[in-house]
């Protein structure tokens, strides 16, 4: 799990997973997050991300052990990035390896519910209207919610 600035290489990043796994996993399930140019009908310009550090960090790993504690994965990598970024650039990135595609798939949609809602991060959009803080919306917490039971 890395919290970064710079821009993350999929590919990279894929590769050095499998290259882990050594022929354990049947199934990685990938997902990037992007910077989108909209917020409803308002324009976004940029996305501009605070973190906390060893907070930030500390509530992914959470995240992480209780998908681990749900489905039987194997490895897991998070990249998720800070600081100011473009519309079309890549926010996040979630890689999770288990034995089996249902596994994979549940868990990573699983960890990306959770970073929207409890992973410490502060997120400011730049609008034409002026910069807005969001937070996670209704739907994010009711797909969050849908993971019953939660064990906190």
């Amino acid at each position: 799990m890395r919290i970064e600035t710079a821009d993350f290489d999929v590919s990279a990043e894929w590769t050095a997973l499998r290259a882990r796994l050594a022929g354990r996993a049947g199934a990685v399930v990938a997902f990037a997050g992007i910077v989108r140019d909209h917020a409803g009908v308002d324009r976004v310009s940029g996305l501009y991300l605070e973190h906390y550090p060893g907070m930030t960090e500390a509530s992914i790993e959470k995240i992480l052990a209780k998908a681990s504690a749900r489905w039987e994965l194997i490895d897991t990598v998070v990249i998720h990035r800070v600081g100011e970024l473009a519309p079309r650039e890549q926010i996040v990135l979630v890689l999770v390896a288990a034995a089996h595609r249902p596994d994979a798939f549940a868990a990573c949609e699983f960890v990306m519910d959770y970073l929207k809602t409890d992973a410490v991060f502060w997120k400011k959009e730049h609008r034409p209207g002026g910069d807005a803080w969001i937070g996670a919306t209704a739907g994010d917490r009711e797909r969050r919610n849908g993971w019953a039971p939660d064990d906190g």
